[in-house]
């Protein structure tokens, strides 16, 4: 058993979504494009939310967006968060128009700004899963 096991909830993978998670294992933040239209999107789904096409491509993205919103958490609603508090949950819309909700790492929670510059890192939390969180880019 490893010493520190992850003790928060970590996702349900399906074969909708295998390809985002093999990506960020890849360290490569990957979304759905349509191949009709070219709108990439979030969550997966089956089909363009745009033109309903069930043609896509699993696209690699440049990483980099900005903060849209965020919240600070200085209650545990979960208790494997409580040694986090406080904690910050961020909407990031990534350069390529997707809003992804994650966590801003290395900035203190009051030092997040909305339209602050972000770019993905990798957090491997247990072998088979690594999330995208995201830290301030440099000009």
């Amino acid at each position: 058993m490893p010493q520190n096991p992850y003790q928060k909830p970590l996702p349900a993978i399906s074969s909708l979504n295998k390809p985002y998670w093999d990506g960020l294992r890849n360290r490569e933040l990957k979304l759905q494009k349509c191949n009709r239209c070219g709108k990439i999107w979030a969550p997966p789904s089956p089909l363009c939310p745009a033109c309903w096409s069930r043609k896509f491509t699993w696209t690699r993205l440049s990483g980099r967006g900005r903060v849209s919103s965020w919240v600070v958490f200085h209650q545990s609603y979960f208790h494997s968060f409580k040694s986090d508090l406080p904690y910050n949950v961020a909407e990031v819309e990534l350069d390529e128009g997707p809003r992804l909700l994650t966590n801003l790492v290395d900035i203190g929670n009051d030092a997040i700004r909305i339209g602050s510059p972000v770019e993905v890192v990798f957090d491997d939390v247990t072998e088979d899963v690594t999330l995208a969180k995201f830290k301030p880019r440099s000009a």
